[in-house]
């Protein structure tokens, strides 16, 4: 088992040195999703939400995490984002909306953290603009799908 690398030799938290590290192209794609009622379910795709463009502004919202992560997780180092993509999916059967965030970098660390953040805040957006309407939403399955580049190579889950 690898050891954790936030913990320096006496076992207290630091930022881990990356400044060694070789710069290359990195990719982290997350993914989650977001169940709820067929009444609000349909109100969000059909845009007839009081509040407006749900997933619109769940797409804006997912971009701006992540590009605050370090701001949001302790440890994690701020890096220039070189692409963000946000994908929305709609699924009529489990009324429910799955979100895919893809980061990229040319930089000494990974972007895993920065693609599920942005899937985190963009459901909690749509949980928040919806909440008045369904409290019973449930946030589920946010996962990393894979990764790439750095010393590690590539990942991809199973």
């Amino acid at each position: 088992m690898n050891k954790l690398t936030h913990f320096d030799e006496s076992g207290q938290a630091h930022m881990v040195d990356v400044g060694q590290k070789a710069h290359t192209h990195r990719i982290a794609t997350a993914t989650g999703s977001i169940q709820m009622q067929k009444s609000t379910f349909d109100m969000v795709v059909s845009g007839s939400h009081k509040k407006g463009d749900v997933i619109g502004i769940a797409r804006i919202a997912a971009i701006q995490a992540t590009k605050r992560s370090p701001d949001l997780i302790p440890l994690c180092h701020p890096i220039a984002l070189t692409r963000v993509a946000v994908e929305f999916q709609t699924d009529e059967k489990t009324s429910s909306i799955q979100c895919t965030v893809t980061t990229e970098t040319v930089g000494q660390t990974g972007v895993e953290i920065e693609a599920l953040t942005g899937v985190q805040v963009g459901l909690l957006t749509i949980y928040d603009m919806c909440k008045a309407v369904d409290r019973g939403m449930v946030i589920k399955e946010v996962k990393l799908l894979e990764k790439s580049g750095g010393k590690s190579g590539t990942w991809v889950a199973e």
